[in-house]
């Protein structure tokens, strides 16, 4: 009989192929002695994926999902079909450094009053992702949370973050880690429900943090586990200029609605859409008064951008809720306990 794993990492892969082999490989150079699984779900990208692994990387138990369940149903999934002591939910865009798995699992092992903790990302020229961990979300860290502001006063306590910028040797207890890289004990996954699949794409991981903490345990950011994350490749087909900043809102919106009610949901609708309106008076006055190209051309972007968030903010981005009411998979936690 095959020995239970002590650790499940669980990888959803859409249209990263490349990025999810390399991943995979990270794990195999650096994973050490430390008994695992690693299970990758294709959600319904049928990129190759699957012949790429089961051709370099055998011992991957890959899955292809006939639908896409986005990132909290596919991670569901996943967990569902994981047999581990613990889970690692890490994004296909990652790579694993030296000791960081090690130092995850003894960052849980060493403090049973944690149940989750996160890594020390970095992004792909090796400077620090300032989204390794973050403050929950309010109206006010949403409306001002420029990277401008993040990169001029990163202590700040409205963003969350300032442990990054501190030499801590040792966990940090956090509001929240970034979903890119998430280790949690299987059964404080299980008794939080796992990963809400009201959300499409965003916001899942805050969710989950808040969640753990609700229950009466700590989040944590290991300084000494370090994981380069490309970041955003999953979905650099959608145009960051709108797709990508309307879902991240709307994830905000179901975020809020959730754990601080509609009331304050409404407020930051109609403080996003004041924010937006602002915004685009300033850029026109901008555009009209640019004459190089690249400048017109650059405020030109940003005009469209802004133009998308008010239109959302007002109710006139219809193509959302058909987006967000997209399958998901709300039965997959069912089945996360029969792998106990």
């Amino acid at each position: 009989m095959t020995p239970r794993p002590q650790l499940s990492i669980i990888i959803i892969n859409y249209r990263s192929a490349d990025f999810t082999r390399k991943c995979v490989q990270t794990i195999r150079e650096h994973a050490g002695t430390v008994a695992l699984e690693t299970i990758v779900i294709d959600n319904d990208s049928h990129d190759g994926c699957g012949a790429i692994l089961q051709s370099e990387f055998p011992e991957v138990h890959f899955i292809q999902s006939e639908k896409n369940l986005g990132f909290a149903g596919a991670n569901n999934l996943g967990a569902a079909r994981s047999a581990g002591s613990f889970l690692l939910f890490l994004n296909p865009d990652t790579e694993v450094q030296g000791q960081a798995i090690q130092n995850l699992l003894s960052a849980l092992e060493s403090d049973p009053d944690v149940a989750m903790v996160g890594a020390r990302l970095l992004n792909s020229d090796r400077s620090v992702q300032t989204t390794s961990i973050t403050a929950f979300p309010s109206i006010l860290n949403q409306t001002f949370g420029a990277e401008s502001l993040h990169r001029r006063f990163p202590k700040l306590k409205l963003w969350g973050m300032r442990p990054l910028f501190e030499p801590h040797q040792q966990p940090v207890a956090v509001d929240a880690i970034s979903g890119a890289c998430m280790m949690i004990r299987r059964e404080a996954f299980i008794a939080v429900g796992g990963f809400t699949a009201d959300y499409f794409m965003y916001a899942e991981d805050l969710d989950l943090c808040l969640k753990v903490r609700q229950s009466g345990h700590e989040v944590c950011y290991v300084p000494n586990a370090v994981v380069v994350h490309h970041g955003g490749k999953s979905s650099s087909s959608r145009s960051e200029s709108n797709y990508a900043a309307i879902m991240i809102r709307e994830s905000m919106v179901c975020f809020m609605t959730r754990h601080r009610g509609e009331a304050y949901a409404t407020a930051f609708r109609v403080v996003t859409a004041i924010n937006a309106l602002s915004r685009l008076m300033v850029l026109s006055l901008l555009f009209a008064a640019s004459l190089a190209t690249h400048r017109q051309q650059k405020v030109g972007n940003q005009l469209a951008k802004w133009a998308a968030i008010f239109k959302w903010s007002i109710g006139l981005q219809s193509w959302v809720g058909r987006e967000t009411a997209s399958p998901q998979s709300t039965t997959a936690m069912s089945r996360v306990t029969q792998a106990q």
